[in-house]
């Protein structure tokens, strides 16, 4: 044990210490390292977080989980939670770590200036998007009877609706998109509506949705884009003979715009490394990182600049978005599933 050889007192020791912290390269002041949680379950994204430890130094230690999982394991944690930053999928799902008070703000002049504000929430980010689109059987539905959401209720296309679970937040976030746009008492008639036309039960995920439709078990069907252009992309035989039974509609194109959906995170409120942590956020949106949201799994960037090439994105065109900000999404998320529930959306 260290034994001074002569007094020393407690104002000296605390200025040695601070000396000798100041005397610190600044980059030993915290390890370069980044603990990520992660919902987002593409392979992808390895060369994504590989060029972020070219460019850097700074390792990522990743997490991947169910996003229900994911919320739960850092409330456990608490402020011991080695977690950095949590990155997800669904603006509902971003909603629900906002209001378990999960992340904290992040100020930085890069994400205001690259990231537009009506995809940006309080304290978190999209780095991508994503459209919810109408896919129909051409052989069967006429792509004019279903140029709107709100067609979906129509009354001539009972037993028609293909369509997974009214709790999954890919539908609460549209659901939520409705309640802003309409009201909750023409949010809850449309739910009804919907829920009159189902061929079925809600089961599967988007590309079941979109299979059955081609199949003639329902003759529409919601789905995410990216289903739609990984199909389109495919070099299985089935699957292009699925895409040559179905057409697609951007709903809603002459009101509000196609509802969209994102992908993103946010650093949260106990995160260790939070110079990393923002470093990284700030990476999500520069343009390699946007390129490979769009040309890895078929996403838009959401940086207005940053220019893609990808067959499937191109095909499926231009379309007018909806500029609903992520924040009222997540504002309505909760409501989303009371309308849902109330109306029988299981």
């Amino acid at each position: 044990m260290f034994r001074p050889t002569s007094p020393v007192s407690l104002g000296a020791l605390t200025a040695l210490a601070a000396l000798l912290i100041a005397a610190q390269p600044a980059s030993a002041a915290e390890e370069k390292v980044l603990n990520l949680y992660s919902a987002r379950h593409y392979q992808t994204d390895e060369a994504l977080y590989a060029n972020f430890t070219k460019q850097t130094g700074i390792r990522i230690n990743r997490i991947e989980g169910k996003e229900e999982e994911l919320l739960e394991r850092i409330r456990n944690e608490g402020a011991n939670s080695p977690a950095d930053v949590l990155l997800t999928v669904d603006a509902s799902r971003l909603a629900k770590a906002h209001e378990l008070g999960l992340f904290v703000p992040v100020k930085s002049k890069l994400l205001e200036s690259r990231i537009p504000a009506h995809l940006r929430a309080d304290d978190w980010f999209s780095f991508s998007t994503r459209a919810r689109v109408i896919v129909y059987n051409k052989a069967s539905v006429k792509a004019e009877d279903v140029q709107n959401y709100d067609d979906l209720a129509d009354a001539k296309l009972k037993g028609k609706v293909c369509t997974r679970s009214g709790s999954h937040p890919y539908n609460l976030s549209l659901m939520a998109s409705i309640i802003s746009h309409q009201g909750d008492a023409k949010a809850e008639s449309w739910a009804k509506g919907v829920v009159a036309n189902f061929a079925r039960a809600p089961k599967g995920g988007d590309t079941d949705q979109i299979k059955a439709v081609a199949a003639g078990e329902c003759g529409i069907a919601i789905s995410n884009s990216y289903y739609v252009a990984r199909l389109m992309r495919s070099d299985k035989e089935a699957d292009k003979k699925v895409m040559a039974q179905v057409g697609i509609v951007w709903p809603n194109q002459k009101t509000t715009g196609t509802h969209i959906n994102v992908s993103g995170g946010g650093m949260l409120k106990h995160a260790p490394h939070k110079e990393a942590a923002v470093k990284f956020l700030e990476y999500l949106a520069s343009d390699d990182a946007q390129r490979y949201f769009a040309d890895g799994n078929n996403e838009w960037p959401v940086v207005p600049s940053v220019k893609v090439d990808n067959p499937a994105l191109a095909a499926l065109g231009t379309f007018k978005a909806d500029t609903l900000p992520v924040g009222t999404l997540q504002m309505y998320s909760t409501k989303a599933q009371v309308i849902f529930d109330k109306a029988g959306y299981r």
